[in-house]
């Protein structure tokens, strides 16, 4: 009687393999490789708007912004992923086995998307809570001017805050403030033009 090939897991270290000799980014979930794909010309600018108002709001303090090319792991439970921005405080830690997966953000923001926005609303969400460091996860909306700030209390539950035109994210983790209209700059030109097309 013939028996079904067995389907040997992905390990952390075959993961890393792929990344070495990959064009694209890949993220690492529950023993699979996942490609990363390009996001909009929106999605691209809020990124980097996210990116450099951390940046120069973090000036002169312990701690240090970074853009999508940080990878995160969740020691924990073995995987990777690539947020949008982040903030390290104090020095990074990297996962033993990824001396480029860093273990200890205090700040992760992710785009939202229509193919990912399910996901880094419940599962990625889900594996960012497992990281002890992480204070804040923040969701920038691409189609209206709204980060929703999740703030993780003293007690380990977490805070949700929707955050509109003309209001301030106060982020316990990099004790700093962030408005929504340094998120936005300079968004609206760049709807329309995605909206024309």
């Amino acid at each position: 009687m013939a028996q079904a090939a067995r389907v040997l897991p992905i390990t952390y270290a075959d993961y890393l393999d792929a990344c070495a000799r990959s064009p694209v980014k890949l993220e690492f979930h529950g023993g699979e490789i996942f490609a990363m794909t390009g996001g909009s010309i929106v999605h691209a600018h809020l990124a980097g708007n996210a990116y450099a108002a951390l940046r120069q709001a973090l000036a002169g303090k312990p701690c240090r912004p970074f853009n999508s090319e940080l990878r995160i792991v969740i020691p924990l439970l073995g995987d990777a992923c690539y947020p949008d921005a982040s903030v390290v405080c104090g020095p990074l830690q990297t996962d033993p086995r990824d001396p480029n997966g860093v273990v200890n953000p205090a700040v992760l923001v992710e785009v939202l998307s229509p193919t990912t926005e399910m996901y880094d609303r419940g599962g990625k969400f889900e594996l960012y809570r497992r990281l002890p460091s992480l204070r804040d996860y923040l969701l920038v909306n691409q189609d209206r001017n709204l980060v929703e700030h999740f703030a993780r209390n003293d007690d380990g539950s977490w805070t949700f805050r929707a955050c509109g035109d003309g209001e301030t994210l106060r982020l316990t983790g990099a004790a700093v403030e962030l408005t929504v209209a340094e998120v936005y700059a300079d968004v609206e030109a760049l709807r329309e033009l995605a909206a024309a097309s």
